[in-house]
């Protein structure tokens, strides 16, 4: 929730009013994904640390928008997103 707002002092006969525009911050990464290579049929975790935590976040193979299934699987804490990919095959580089 933005604290963006006009705000007031009321003295009772007289009032006193300014507003209060917040400039946010840009999200950045702390920390970015890293290439990984894995066996066929393993497990394998992509992790990437943002600079604001419970960022909404898109995970993309390539331009695919990628959904949550039994082959992706999504976890975020805090600043901390993870992309975890199942029995990982030749086609997932």
């Amino acid at each position: 929730k933005s604290d963006s707002d006009t705000y007031t002092c009321d003295i009772g006969d007289a009032q006193s009013r300014a507003k209060l525009v917040v400039q946010e911050i840009p999200v950045l990464f702390k920390q970015e994904l890293k290439n990984e290579e894995a066996k066929e049929g393993k497990q394998v975790k992509l992790t990437c640390e943002l600079s604001k935590p419970d960022i909404p976040v898109k995970w993309m193979k390539g331009d695919t928008v990628l959904y949550a299934s039994e082959k992706y699987e999504f976890k975020q804490h805090g600043t901390v997103a993870e992309l975890i990919i199942q029995d990982v095959k030749s086609i997932d580089s």
